[in-house]
């Protein structure tokens, strides 16, 4: 499921933003990005990807659900927005928050773009915090659709380190790929509506100690001990600080908005 929003407005069509949630389900902070996208005059697709897989939070039991999948919820979302007659097809942009930040990210990939849904070609690819502890084969070779991350330099649930070194690489391939950090910041520090001051988040399992590789195609390995990956692998760590932060949250939306005027085309 998922829930489509328009503005107040007499347009004809209009640009769109797929917003997808993190391990905690869909949840407040979705629908403030969704105020503010139709605020702009742009509609929002918030999409659910747990409760039609009778989920509702992975983030204490990560094996209930395969991260990945979320890259194909992105792909049928842009199927069901192009089809629309309110929606113009060529503006549309992904945009997600942690676990759906992954989504975000490596959506762009070409080999998946092709592998699932050659249709689906975002304006803007904007993950939050998202986590890029996992080495993809073919992964610098991504849409020409500008890539914007945003993440807390002291995020311990999807550390920053291996997105520095992944958008490094995006650099050296003349990729359109920019990672925004913020200094003292951790996780989720765009919502709100969660701990206003870092907390330790109890028992959510983290892959912050993992370094995963693909190899060979379409199997996920350790890339320390070579062994295949699965969620009893003992690089798992529990126990990760998240928190709001009212200057990383603002700048990071004054940054999406700029960004989205301009692919978008939008009168300022």
């Amino acid at each position: 499921p998922g829930e489509l929003r328009f503005p107040q407005s007499s347009a004809a069509r209009f640009p769109a933003v797929i917003l997808q949630h993190g391990s905690s389900g869909s949840a407040g902070r979705d629908e403030l990005w969704a105020k503010i996208f139709n605020e702009m005059g742009i509609a929002s697709f918030v999409v659910d990807s747990f409760s039609g897989r009778g989920l509702t939070r992975i983030s204490l039991n990560r094996s209930l659900f395969g991260p990945f999948d979320t890259i194909l919820d992105a792909y049928r979302a842009f199927d069901v927005l192009a089809k629309h007659p309110r929606i113009d097809a060529t503006r549309i942009a992904i945009m997600g928050f942690s676990l759906g930040g992954l989504s975000a990210l490596y959506s762009s990939l070409k080999r998946f773009q092709q592998m699932w849904n050659p249709r689906a070609v975002f304006a803007a690819h904007i993950p939050l915090f998202a986590p890029c502890s996992t080495t993809f084969i073919g992964d610098t070779d991504v849409s020409a659709a500008p890539i914007r991350q945003f993440h807390g330099a002291d995020d311990d649930y999807t550390p920053v380190a291996p997105c520095r070194a992944y958008f490094e690489r995006l650099h050296a391939f003349g990729r359109d790929a920019v990672l925004t950090e913020y200094p003292g910041v951790y996780h989720s520090f765009d919502n709100p509506l969660g701990n206003k001051t870092p907390s330790i988040s109890k028992g959510v399992q983290t892959l912050r100690a993992c370094k995963l590789k693909e190899e060979p195609l379409g199997t996920l390995i350790n890339a320390e001990s070579g062994e295949r990956f699965t969620w009893q692998d003992p690089c798992l760590q529990t126990d990760a600080h998240t928190g709001y932060n009212e200057a990383a949250a603002n700048a990071t939306r004054i940054a999406i908005k700029d960004l989205l005027r301009s692919v978008f085309k939008l009168e300022r």
